[in-house]
């Protein structure tokens, strides 16, 4: 059997791994958003693309079920030692470049896609939440984690894995489509 549109476009954007993501492994759990609430990575209540403003984990599981079919992307980059944060920079930046084009390129074939990268949104240098509508809507996109999946059992029960050995980090993204 061929490779799918999708695929071919993760090959060309140069990701590490992709691969079919497993459309049953999209459980939004309420623990993951807390984690979100708790201050993990100090976005939330700060931008459009965060919680609370992307929505409920209801909305967010709802809006997931009108998809068929979903690719997961990832890119690993290899670190040094663990606190390697050049490497985690240049891994997270080279992540986010390949998904902004890559959600592109499909956006062409499956306008309506939905695209989930990895992390807080980035198009601009200070969100305009909450005092005024967002300035990208139509490029903004939310993490896997603030629509409340577990990035680590999403890529489990899609058969790709999550951990690519030491001293790597591995950044992951998805489009619905």
């Amino acid at each position: 059997m061929g490779r799918s549109y999708p695929q071919i476009l993760a090959e060309e954007a140069g990701f590490t791994t992709f691969g079919n993501l497993n459309m049953e492994a999209l459980i939004c759990r309420p623990e993951v958003r807390d984690m979100c609430a708790d201050g993990r990575c100090g976005r939330y209540g700060t931008c459009w693309s965060c919680p609370p403003a992307c929505g409920t984990i209801e909305e967010n599981a709802q809006m997931m079920k009108q998809y068929q079919r979903g690719i997961l992307l990832q890119t690993t980059a290899a670190m040094e030692d663990d606190f390697d944060y050049e490497a985690i920079k240049e891994g997270e930046q080279r992540h986010k470049k390949s998904f902004c084009e890559m959600v592109d390129r499909m956006r062409t074939v499956y306008p309506e896609c939905l695209p989930l990268g990895a992390g807080t949104c980035t198009i601009c240098a200070q969100c305009t939440y909450p005092d005024a509508p967002c300035r990208f809507p139509s490029r903004r996109f939310s993490s896997m984690e603030a629509c409340g999946l577990l990035v680590s059992d999403v890529c489990e029960k899609s058969g790709i894995p999550y951990n690519h050995g030491k001293q790597t980090i591995t950044f992951v993204s998805c489009i619905l489509y």
